[in-house]
Order: C-alpha cells, then structure tokens, then sequence
C-alpha cells in the first residue's frame, strides 16, 4: 500500500489559519490560566495533556485530516502559550533567557532532524519518525514565537499593535524573499513559521489586554470563541477542497 502525505500543505490558506490559530492560543492559555485562575503550572500540565492526547490520534491516522492536524496546531499555540509564560513567570528567566532557551531547542531539534533524514522539507511527510520531528519543532517555534511576542512588549516596549505591526513586517520581508531570492525555502518557513507565532498573539492580546494598555478588552473568553469560530469555518473550507481534490484524482 502507498504511503500517505499526513500534514498540511504549505499555502495562503495555511498561513491564515496558522495565524488564527496562534491567536487562539494566546487567548486561550491566557484564558486557562489568568481567567480560569489556574495558575502556570497546572494550566501547562492541563494544555501538555490535551497536547499529547491530540498528537496521538494526528500520528495515528494513516493520511492527512485537516482537523486532526489542525487540533494538534492549536494544542501546540496553547502548550507554547503557557511554556513561554511558566519559564518567564515560575521560572522567573526572562522573555530574553526563555526566548534564547527555546531558540536551543529548536536549533537542536532541526539539528538532529536534518541529521536523520538528510533535509528539513515539512511536505510532503510519510515517515512517522520525521512527523514526531516535524511537531517538536513546531511546539519550540511555536513556544519561541510566544515568547518572543512577550519580548516585544514587556522588553522592548512596544504597544501591542506596534508589536503586531514589527512581526507582520517581517513576515512580508520574508513573503519578498521567497519570491524574489534564492534563499532556502525551508528556512524561510521556519523563519515565517516561527514570526507568525508573535502576530497571533500580539493580535491576540490586542483584543484581550485593557484599553489602557492599547488593547480593545474583549476578554479572553470572547475573544477565543470569535478566534475558534473563525478557524473551524476554514478547516471545513479545508476539507472541502481536500475532499475536492481526492475526487479529481480519482477520477
């Protein structure tokens, strides 16, 4: 039997619902462990334990399924949402120590990735010890981008629009250099990878912060729900042009 590609392909509609998803994981940690009062050690316990329940049933299945996949995106946007905070706020090393923690782990896990297998391509993946790689890169980028969010706003100063506005603006550069260089593009993914992780949750907390921190004071709640509403209309928009497709290769 063929082997079956088993994550998502890397196009504008991806990039929209991975940026809509890491806003939901901003909010939705937050939610977890600010609203619900959880505090960060449990809120990451709770978010590591829906992390490997959703990644379990995503390895399990034997080709891509957009919610499977997406589930484990947005458990990996809220477990990175609550490790970014429990390093800076338990482990009290900073959004500059825990940024540069999680940028290690990243490093090595790309590291010992190419090392394997020889490339760092993230479509099409069959093998299963190249997607359990593939997903412990996205939950450090996804940990990293957090933090690195956090870095902007509690470091360097910026409102949280302003913060949104740098990371977008890097996001573009690297929407030019894809079309108009040479350069890698699977660096270029991760790079975007990782600096849409920020815009999410910069956006993210620009709907939930106080109106006194440059925020509009939606609440986490609401703004999950506006968030998660927005992210099922496009997985089913997904799995209907999956489904669209399946039957034009059949045919």
């Amino acid at each position: 039997m063929q082997n079956i590609n088993k994550v998502a392909q890397i196009t504008l509609l991806f990039w929209l619902m991975k940026i809509i998803a890491t806003t939901l994981g901003e909010t939705l940690g937050d939610y977890i462990s600010m609203t619900l009062n959880y505090g960060y050690a449990v809120s990451l316990a709770m978010t590591a334990i829906a992390f490997f329940i959703v990644l379990a049933i995503q390895l399990s299945t034997k080709k891509y399924i957009p919610i499977a996949y997406w589930l484990v995106i947005i458990a990996t946007t809220t477990l990175g949402t609550e490790i970014s905070d429990f390093i800076d706020r338990s482990l009290h090393l900073g959004y500059t120590g825990g940024s540069l923690l999680l940028l290690s782990g990243l490093m090595a896990t790309l590291f010992l990735w190419f090392r394997r297998f020889k490339n760092l391509a993230v479509y099409p993946i069959i093998d299963r010890n190249k997607e359990i790689y593939y997903w412990i890169a996205i939950l450090f980028s996804n940990s990293l981008g957090t933090a690195f969010g956090d870095y902007l706003s509690d470091v360097a100063g910026l409102s949280y629009l302003q913060g949104a506005i740098v990371t977008s603006a890097v996001i573009v550069l690297v929407v030019l250099l894809h079309y108009a260089t040479k350069i890698n593009a699977v660096l270029l993914f991760w790079l975007a990878f990782i600096f849409t992780r920020p815009f999410g949750a910069t956006f993210g907390d620009f709907l939930t912060k106080p109106i006194a921190k440059g925020g509009l004071e939606l609440g986490t709640l609401n703004a999950s729900i506006v968030s998660m509403i927005l992210l099922v209309s496009l997985v089913l928009l997904a799995h209907f042009q999956l489904n669209k497709k399946r039957k034009e290769i059949e045919i």
